[in-house]
Parts: C-alpha cells; structure tokens; sequence
C-alpha cells in the first residue's frame, strides 16, 4: 500500500530545484466541449451530423455524444493553454462553416425542446461498433430520459509529465518511480479534488437558469422561480446541469465507488457492469426484434457512470477503460463538473483553463487520507449543496465532520493555492497563474462575480428581465457572426478537410472488417 511521507508545505519547497519546477512546463491538458447545434429560431436541428465534418465514429476532432446534434469537439494533449484555445477555436470554426444556417447552443442546460421524441440519438454507421455505440444511446434514453442526456459540459484533460514523476516521486515516496505508484498519486489526486470540488461548481457553475422545456410536465422539488417567457431559475443555484436534475443518479450513488487505490476502483465498476439491475432488466430482451439497451445491467459499459472525475489510459477499438487502467495505469485524469461558459465563444476561457492547473496541481501535492465511507459522503453533501445554493450567503459546508463557512474555506484553500500559482508563474516565465488565483479569490467572496452570478446579473440587470432562450440565441448569432469573419490560427480548413475525408474512409473500413452480423456481436461481446 503506497504511502506519500511528506506535508504540504514540505512538499512545495521540494520545487526550489530546477528539474522539479522546471518540468511543470511539461503539464499536458485537452478539452472535450459538448454544444448542441440549434436553428435560427433557437429549436433542436433536426439534420444529420454534416457529412462535411466527417465520420462521428472515427473523427479525432468532431464527433457527436448522445444526440444526434449534440457535436463534441476534442482537442489533443498540449502544453500551451493558448495553443488548446486556439485548436478550439478553429474546430469551432470549421463547424460553423459547415452546418448551414444553424447555430450552436452556448449553455450547458439545453435549447427549447417541445418534445423528448424530438431528439435524435445519435447514428455511427452500420458497423457492429457503430450500431453498439448508437444501441448504448437507447440505453441511456431508456434508463434516464433523453433530455438529461442533451446536457453540455466541459471536460478537462489533465496529464503530468514523466520528467516531473521521475523527480517528484522519490522525494515522496519510497517506492520508486514506476507506473503503480503514478497511478497511485494520480487516485491521491482524484481524492482531494472529490474534497475540494465544490470550489469549482461555485466558480464555474453556469447554469442556475433553464428553459422550462427541460422539466416539462414532470415535476421538481426545487423552488422554481419563473422569469421571462417561460424560463426558471434557482435565486442561488450555480450549476442546475450537476444538480437531481442533470448528471446524476441515485441508483448508481449506491454504487460506492472506490477511490483510494486502482485496483478497488477497477473492480468496483466491473461489479457494476456486470451485476443485473432489477429496474433495468424491464428494458431487456428485444422488441420487434431490435435490442433497446446493451444490457441489463447497473451500468451498460463503464463510460455510464457519472462522475465528477475520472482517472483515465486512452483506449484501444473495443477495449474498456478498466482493462486498459488496470493493464497501463492511469495516465491522466479527466475533470467532469465544469459548465459550458456561456461568455467564451468556445465555452472556456483560457484564464479558467491556468485556474484548473492550480487547483489539481494543489490536489495532487496536498496530503490525501484514503476515503472512509462518512467522509466519502461528506463530499457528495457538500457538492449537492452549492450546486443548489452556492450564491447564499452564509451558506456553511461541512469539513472532516465539521461546519464550516463555503467564503471561509474557499479563501482558505485559495491561500495556500498562492504559492503554487507562483510556481508554475516562475516555471513559464509568465504572472497568467497568480492573476487568475486573484480574480477566483474576489469570487470567493463576491458571488455576483461568479459565472452564475454574472448570468443571473445579466438577465435581470436591465429591470426589464431577459429570456434565458433569447439570451443564448443572442450570444449564439454573436458567436457565429465573429467565427465566420475570423480568421484560422493553427488547424486550416484544408486539415479539417483531410481529417473528414480521413474518418469517413476508416469508417468504411471498419465496416467492411466485420465478421458477424450484430446478433452474434451483442452475444460475444455482452452475452445477450
């Protein structure tokens, strides 16, 4: 069992030498932006993914999630955040160009959508794995409603360089330097942000508005309060897409998953995908001879859990992320609870993006106890509360048993951040780090000027209130405009292109490689 020796402070001054601080220039980060594609009208598009974009099932850069029209953009490792803002702000380019008069919707809580019926789920081709992925999507649609699942996010890819393990580690610990014990510092990570995540919601929470669509006749125990034709919002809430109503779920809450060592982790979710759900085998066997999920299970595949983060090894075609965890360890960790930030073009702003790397840097060096159950659960109360009432004054948190102030902790973890925005200041030559620490800390204790804070101020700033639809439409139009006048800056149109013509020949590839019908498929692959 891995154990880290040292305290915080002492770990910090483990940076005054310059192979340490130095290799914090290697720190890789992606982004993954989800953003539904809209009419002129700010209604769901009907239309197929644009062939112009390529094949969703193999495009490294374009692809879609549930719905048909919910594209996903994804961005390669870099180690300049304005080198990933600007692959973003190409890819986002590209599409514009390519999907006619249609727009994309620059919220994480979706447009208006009269009907659940009027989403499409995504299609991926007439492959085993394509008709698997689009089967997968029936699932979700079964278990969960389709409207949850039109929700957009922001993931964010976070990597240390082997440069930094090699010195870090065996200052540490004394285990060496090998893959197990990176593995291991990445789940000391993934515990403290679990503590410390609250903080980021509070922040970069941007959804505390919605249309009214999204609840339609199903009812709530939220107090709604209504504004504009047909808009609700929470007074405080930060984040309605991470609250009851968006990506969570009680049954898989239950699950307890682990987070304290690898190899727990991996077996607690082959025992969810492997273990028959009740409630979900109403939804097994196949009904006019078409299958309606993959499997009766908890979870259909692991990339079902939902999750505030997850430790992550890229995959290979058809390999599960815990074969390839438990095979090659973790090499980077995803971070799952960021909103769609409705005032940067491309849903991120590089500024939130040097906030991120102080916050998980802070993670990985602060000391990480293994969870116990009651502080497990600490954690999951304290995220509930500020997606539902973060901007409340006074709001209190609980920390290791005991009440305390959101304002109080929040300046508290901000402070001892101070050194190490300072860190990764002097490694890059740059002040972008402390700045972006001091603008976080007026949040912490101004909460108009956190993102939710900023929309609600918006919408009723005027005194005469404005819609939320009207106001994504409108920042929706203003986005489209200025992609369509700028200019490309790293990724050109003609790779876009190349990448299109690319992903649809390997989609026909893949098609044609299969050996047995989609039956035969499902039975070897989930014994259905």
């Amino acid at each position: 069992m891995q154990q880290f020796s040292r305290q915080f402070n002492e770990r910090l001054s483990l940076f005054n030498k310059d192979a340490l601080l130095s290799s914090l220039t290697g720190i890789q980060r992606g982004v993954e932006r989800e953003t539904l594609r809209i009419n002129s009208d700010g209604s769901l598009a009907q239309t197929n993914h644009p062939q112009a974009l390529g094949s969703a099932l193999t495009h490294h850069f374009i692809t879609t999630d549930f719905a048909e029209p919910l594209l996903e953009f994804i961005t390669p490792p870099e180690t300049l955040t304005k080198t990933t803002l600007a692959q973003l702000e190409d890819t986002h380019k590209f599409a514009i160009e390519n999907i006619g008069d249609e727009r994309l919707w620059p919220m994480s809580m979706p447009c208006y959508i009269s009907r659940e019926d009027d989403i499409r789920l995504a299609e991926y081709g007439s492959s085993n794995v394509g008709q698997m992925k689009h089967l997968y999507r029936k699932g979700l649609k079964n278990r969960y409603g389709s409207m949850m699942q039109t929700i957009s996010g922001i993931h964010f890819n976070f990597s240390l360089p082997d440069a930094f393990w090699q010195a870090y580690l065996p200052e540490v610990s004394d285990a060496g330097t090998g893959q197990n014990v990176i593995s291991a510092a990445y789940f000391a990570l993934v515990r403290n942000y679990r503590r410390f995540c609250w903080l980021l919601p509070y922040l970069y929470g941007a959804s505390p508005t919605m249309c009214s669509s999204f609840l339609g006749s199903k009812n709530s125990n939220m107090n709604f309060e209504k504004f504009g034709k047909g808009s609700l919002y929470l007074p405080d809430a930060t984040s309605l897409r991470m609250s009851d109503l968006g990506y969570t779920n009680n049954d898989q809450s239950r699950l307890r998953i682990c987070y304290n060592h690898l190899d727990t982790y991996i077996a607690a979710l082959r025992k969810a995908i492997n273990t028959p759900s009740p409630q979900y085998e109403a939804y097994g066997g196949k009904v006019d001879g078409q299958f309606r999920q993959l499997n009766s299970n908890i979870l259909q595949i692991e990339n079902e859990l939902y999750s505030p983060i997850r430790p992550k090894q890229p995959t290979i075609s058809l390999e599960k992320p815990t074969d390839a965890l438990e095979s090659r360890g973790v090499s980077y960790i995803e971070v799952r609870v960021m909103d769609v930030n409705p005032f940067s073009p491309v849903g991120i702003s590089q500024q939130q993006m040097h906030f991120l790397d102080v916050f998980l840097l802070y993670c990985l060096l602060k000391p990480s106890d293994e969870f116990d159950m009651p502080g497990y659960e600490e954690t999951e109360r304290n995220l509930k509360r500020v997606v539902v009432s973060g901007r409340r004054k006074g709001l209190m948190l609980e920390k290791n048993g005991v009440e305390i102030g959101l304002r109080e902790w929040g300046n508290e973890m901000l402070d001892e951040m101070a050194e190490i925005a300072s860190l990764l200041d002097k490694a890059n030559q740059t002040q972008v780090y402390t700045q972006a620490l001091a603008k976080e800390k007026q949040a912490v204790n101004d909460a108009s000027l956190t993102l939710s804070g900023q929309i609600v101020e918006r919408l009723f700033a005027t005194g005469e209130t404005l819609d939320n639809g009207k106001f994504g439409l409108t920042l929706a139009d203003q986005y489209r405009q200025n992609f369509l006048k700028s200019n490309y800056q790293i990724l050109n149109e003609a790779f876009f292109k190349q990448q299109a013509e690319l992903s649809l020949k390997q989609q026909a590839l893949v098609e044609s490689e299969d050996k047995v019908d989609f039956d035969t498929f499902m039975h070897q692959k989930f014994g259905v």
